[in-house]
């Protein structure tokens, strides 16, 4: 398949009911949020799914959950040394960087995706790779509620003389909100990690489904929905629009009569037009 010849710009809308679509860590894993109340979604957290959805789709992932690892290995460095050619070039006194970006590249696609930095602790060798595909923080259209739940256990940890039912924790989750996140592909450097046309139709495919097999007590199956994928294909390797016009080419609002969203159907989604872009659109599953 050949490498990929033109720029490709996206948009995703994506709703969240009744979940905690991403945790903040360092604020007691409260859905994250911005000084407005507006939600967050990072973008390692979206490349996260995407590489799962990835791996689903038989792809060989570089950046592997432990918990969904298909191949064994318990760290980066295992799963590269066990790639014999990469193997051999960092053993090599030569330590051609180059090489080992072009193979790990064709090795794995998150790598020829996202880009990688290839440095591990005992190795002379450090590789970095910039890769293609670019993918913002997702906001949410409006500011959103958080909610709070305390969650009690109704086992003892431990065999005792009293059925224990003290506070275990606490849950939270967002009523209702609606994400949006934006992302282009590179050709320019699609042609330096070999990414091709079919690779991009991979990604087109996992944004669609971006949250199969994601379900956790968190994110419960149904909670969290694709809503429209726009996908723009310029007619050049540098577009025919700034990747920030085309962005803006979609507007999503929440009709006038509707005081407090409580689904997708209370926003209105418009679209202008931008001559010479093929716009395919894509109802979420």
């Amino acid at each position: 398949m050949s490498t990929l010849g033109n720029k490709i710009d996206f948009k995703v809308i994506v709703s969240v009911t009744n979940a905690n679509p991403n945790g903040d860590p360092l604020n007691g894993n409260r859905p994250r949020q911005n000084f407005d109340g507006f939600g967050e979604i990072s973008d390692v957290a979206i490349k996260r799914k995407i590489r799962n959805r990835l791996q689903d789709l038989g792809e060989h992932i570089f950046v592997q959950s432990d918990d969904r690892a298909d191949d064994g290995f318990k760290s980066l460095k295992d799963r590269a040394d066990a790639v014999e050619e990469l193997e051999t070039i960092n053993k090599d006194k030569k330590k051609d960087a180059d090489r080992y970006a072009e193979v790990a590249c064709k090795t794995f696609m998150d790598t020829r995706s996202f880009g990688q930095v290839f440095a591990f602790k005992g190795s002379d060798l450090s590789v970095g790779v910039r890769g293609p595909v670019s993918i913002q923080t997702a906001v949410s259209v409006d500011p959103i509620d958080i909610n709070t739940m305390q969650i009690t256990k109704s086992v003892n940890s431990v065999t005792g003389d009293k059925k224990g039912s003290d506070t275990m924790g606490t849950k939270h989750f967002v009523d209702f909100g609606v994400y949006v996140f934006n992302g282009s592909i590179n050709v320019q450097l699609a042609e330096k990690t070999g990414f091709t046309e079919a690779d991009a139709e991979k990604i087109k495919e996992a944004l669609t489904t971006l949250f199969e097999n994601d379900a956790s007590s968190a994110r419960p199956d149904g909670s969290m929905a694709v809503e429209k994928v726009y996908w723009w294909e310029h007619p050049s390797k540098m577009g025919k629009a700034s990747s920030a016009k085309v962005h803006r080419s979609v507007k999503i609002e929440k009709i006038p009569e509707v005081d407090r969203a409580k689904s997708f159907d209370d926003y209105k989604v418009t679209v202008e037009p931008l001559e010479g872009i093929k716009l395919t659109v894509i109802e979420g599953l």
